[in-house]
């Protein structure tokens, strides 16, 4: 992991601990494990301001490409539940993608667990779009 830990803004980490506290809701297994390893990783999380965080951290909005061991690559945004779109390749942050992604940076490696086997995604770019200023708490 480049940073050390996950590396979030102080604004998106509150929202992220309040979606998260609604989501118990999630009848899915897959998204309340993810759900469950996000929390916990948000316990070693750094919150840093929004004007120091770095360009290349995924937070809500990036778009974001990863590559397979398989040989792969494609390009997601992570997003707020309301917006998935998977037709325009918007990721719910709630969805297991979303969650194993949020706070790492470009050159990370997350495992990923499909139905076939784990593999290795490589987080190849990260792009900020329209960054998640306009939080209310």
């Amino acid at each position: 992991m480049k940073y050390g830990s996950l590396i979030l803004e102080k604004k998106e980490y509150v929202y992220l601990k309040r979606i998260i506290n609604i989501s118990g809701y999630a009848e899915d297994f897959e998204t309340k494990k993810a759900i469950q390893q996000l929390s916990d990783e948000l316990k070693s999380a750094t919150i840093i301001d929004e004007k120091e965080m770095p360009a290349d951290v995924i937070r809500f909005n990036s778009k974001v490409t990863v590559a397979s061991d398989n040989g792969w690559e494609r390009t997601i945004q992570i997003v707020m539940p309301m917006e998935k779109d998977l037709k325009q390749n918007k990721v719910s942050i709630l969805t297991p993608m979303g969650t194993a992604l949020i706070g790492y940076s470009k050159g990370d490696t997350v495992v990923w667990d499909f139905p076939k086997g784990k593999q290795n995604l490589k987080i190849t770019n990260v792009i900020q779009e329209d960054i998640f200023n306009n939080i209310e708490i």
